[in-house]
């Protein structure tokens, strides 16, 4: 396998790998009622909903407009200040339409312009460094997110069979 296949392989992964976890966040969302959605445990900790916004805000910035070149003006402090009840299907069609643009973005990258500079909320990154910073981000509030629901609604919510391997609709690849 060439590079530039490794490279678009890689790039591939990514789009899959937002987009599985855009379903997970989705599957625990509408688990929740409006006001479970919105509920925070404390005045540190943020709500469902606003993890959706925040995530929405941060890949919009970073792949969309980032790297994309689309416009785009983030209001990042109102992502958290947000108290709802915003519906749960409009936050997630933003959200999900957020994802279907930033694996559009990335999978158009040429291999070389993953080493291109970009200047991305104050910081000066690679479009690579871009591209690992949104998929790591992203799964880390999924975990959140999963957690949040788990505590609240006391459901079993695993993605994994009882040997570890992950379970797919219609053989899918897990990644």
């Amino acid at each position: 396998m060439s590079l530039e296949q490794a490279v678009g392989d890689w790039q591939q992964s990514v789009a899959r790998k937002l987009r599985q976890d855009f379903d997970q966040i989705a599957r625990c969302a509408r688990l929740l009622e409006p006001h479970s959605l919105w509920s925070r445990a404390n005045a540190h900790c943020n709500s469902v909903g606003n993890l959706v916004l925040h995530l929405n805000g941060n890949v919009r910035q970073w792949i969309v407009a980032g790297l994309g070149g689309a416009t785009f003006v983030r209001d990042r402090p109102a992502e958290f200040a947000e108290r709802g009840p915003l519906p749960c299907e409009d936050i997630l069609s933003r959200l999900s339409a957020t994802v279907d643009e930033a694996g559009a973005v990335i999978t158009s990258l040429r291999p070389a312009a993953l080493a291109d500079q970009h200047v991305i909320q104050g910081y000066r990154v690679t479009a690579l460094a871009a591209v690992f910073h949104v998929a790591e981000h992203f799964s880390f509030h999924t975990g959140q997110i999963v957690h949040m629901t788990k505590a609240i609604r006391d459901v079993d919510l695993s993605l994994y069979d009882a040997q570890g391997k992950r379970i797919t609709k219609g053989g899918a690849q897990p990644w």
